[in-house]
């Protein structure tokens, strides 16, 4: 990760970037747009969500989704699709071994993010791991990703390399 990344989350964020491990994925814009998270921040706290979602554009256009009711939905949906509840919580397992993989932290052992394995809390989250690790992994971010359209097409969210 270079500086002209690290300016661009700042700009993304409106604030300096917290103990990121590096880049989760790039906007087609060429910026990031998912950033992987140290599992223990730099002031000792534990922090489960290995994927964050950084852009601003694809983060209000998930704000929308999110407030349209679709979290109930697809919710609902994994009480009454035995396959999809599978799925899903095989995306749990995927992010604890890829959080694992960074680093073990005790406290949140077995805590994924975004309300997996049972719940469906955050689409942010659901949205950042399908980035990261890509299409197949997550079917309710793929699903969001689905939703989201071209978020990017307007050109980049922040210049690169501009802080705030």
């Amino acid at each position: 990760m270079g500086l002209d990344d690290e300016s661009a989350i700042e700009a993304q964020l409106g604030r300096p970037p917290r103990s990121i491990h590096g880049i989760g994925h790039r906007c087609p814009c060429g910026n990031p747009d998912v950033v992987a998270t140290e599992p223990r921040l730099d002031d000792g706290t534990p922090f489960p969500t290995t994927f964050y979602l950084t852009c601003p554009r694809a983060a209000s256009r998930i704000g929308t989704l999110e407030a349209s009711g679709l979290m109930r939905e697809m919710q609902q949906r994994l009480a009454e699709d035995p396959d999809l509840a599978a799925s899903y919580a095989a995306a749990h397992e995927a992010y604890l071994a890829a959080r694992t993989a960074i680093g073990e932290v005790p406290e949140i052992a077995g805590v994924s993010a975004g309300g997996m394995p049972d719940r469906v809390k955050c689409l942010h989250v659901l949205a950042g791991q399908a980035l990261a690790q890509g299409r197949g992994v997550n079917p309710l971010g793929d699903e969001v990703l689905d939703l989201l359209g071209e978020w990017w097409s307007s050109g980049p969210c922040v210049p690169r390399g501009s802080a705030t």
